[in-house]
């Protein structure tokens, strides 16, 4: 059982943005502190529902605050990058962490990033696969060319090389090399919320990322789809039933029963009030957005939220019902500093004590 963090750097009302990355960074700090095994940073732009715009800008820096803890994008929206770019970027945080970086992709939805950003409603719409071939190639391969509908240019060489971390192997970090078989460049992650998602990771031996909004048993057949499609695809069993996928969820530890649940439910309806109803959809059309309440309901009810026994079953149950056993939680729930860095603690030392 590998458990970590997952932060949005969440802008609560009443907070500015830099006390929104303060939090991020401590809960990170106090991550490593308490062995937790890694720490997912996610990406946003232009709404207080998460206010960090460049999750590798942030891995970067989290990477050089700390010396043994994993950390990935969950995720870098592809549409909002050039894959090259993006690509790039990842291999230098693979070579310069000693293999500690893990590099979550998306598409994101229908934002009006595209339209800031440029790459419009068809990349959003249909040019993911294009992107994330091409962020594949850059990671393992020794030179690329882009031969397809949207990224065509003469072949170049890759420098740095993602592979060459393979040279310095013995003396890299403790999260170097620590995910099994497969390419030798950083750990590439998709995040699935449609079937169509699910085939497409599949057909490339990619890890799933699965949202916090998804009940075990949504999981489980995401998981159940994404074996048969890489097992259609050719895909070598030991490389099919040993996928790494990684479920988000949210946590939240106290001694009473409901005690837990009481807080979220204070604090979390209103940042995502004011985070979610900031979305603008590109093209003007019409989204419903959840109940923050009802969401944070939901929430508390499918995760590890309340006692350290509790916490300790769901993750349990979690795994043996969906196969995952790498989980991304939100641990930033209360809005507060004190409050996130000992939730950090309590999962470290009440929690993962009972699942060893």
């Amino acid at each position: 059982m590998r458990i970590g963090t997952f932060v949005l750097a969440a802008q609560f009302p009443g907070q500015g943005p830099g006390e929104a990355l303060h939090r991020a960074v401590r809960s990170t700090e106090a991550a490593e502190e308490s062995g937790l095994d890694s720490v997912w940073l996610a990406e946003h732009h232009f709404v207080p529902y998460g206010v960090c715009p460049s999750a590798t800008t942030l891995a970067a820096l989290l990477l050089g605050r700390t010396r043994r803890i994993r950390v990935g994008t969950a995720v870098s929206v592809l549409p909002n990058h050039h894959p090259v770019a993006l690509a790039e970027q990842a291999a230098l945080l693979h070579l310069t962490s000693g293999g500690r970086f893990s590099l979550g992709v998306g598409r994101g939805g229908p934002w009006v990033d595209l339209e800031v950003f440029g790459g419009g409603l068809d990349a959003y719409e249909n040019g993911f696969p294009e992107a994330l071939d091409l962020v594949l190639a850059w990671l393992r391969e020794p030179r690329v060319a882009g031969r397809g509908e949207r990224f065509g240019f003469r072949e170049v060489a890759v420098v740095p090389r993602a592979d060459e971390l393979l040279v310095g192997r013995a003396n890299a970090g403790p999260g170097a090399g620590a995910l099994g078989p497969g390419p030798s460049g950083p750990e590439t992650v998709v995040a699935c919320t449609s079937p169509k998602s699910v085939r497409l990771a599949a057909a490339r031996a990619l890890p799933m990322l699965l949202g916090m909004h998804c009940g075990d048993e949504e999981k489980a057949e995401m998981v159940a789809l994404w074996r048969t499609a890489a097992r259609e695809a050719g895909h070598p069993p030991e490389v099919v039933e040993g996928a790494a996928h990684v479920s988000a969820g949210v946590a939240q530890i106290a001694d009473g029963a409901g005690d837990a649940t009481e807080l979220l439910v204070k604090t979390m309806p209103g940042w995502l009030r004011q985070g979610l109803d900031a979305h603008v959809t590109v093209d003007g059309r019409h989204r419903v957005m959840r109940d923050p309440v009802a969401y944070t309901e939901l929430l508390c009810g499918l995760h590890p939220v309340g006692t350290p026994q509790l916490a300790a079953d769901r993750l349990a149950a979690t795994a043996e019902r969906t196969g995952i056993t790498r989980f991304a939680l939100l641990v930033e729930g209360s809005g507060d500093l004190a409050a996130t860095e000992e939730n950090v603690r309590r999962l470290g030392a009440d929690v993962l004590p009972l699942l060893t």
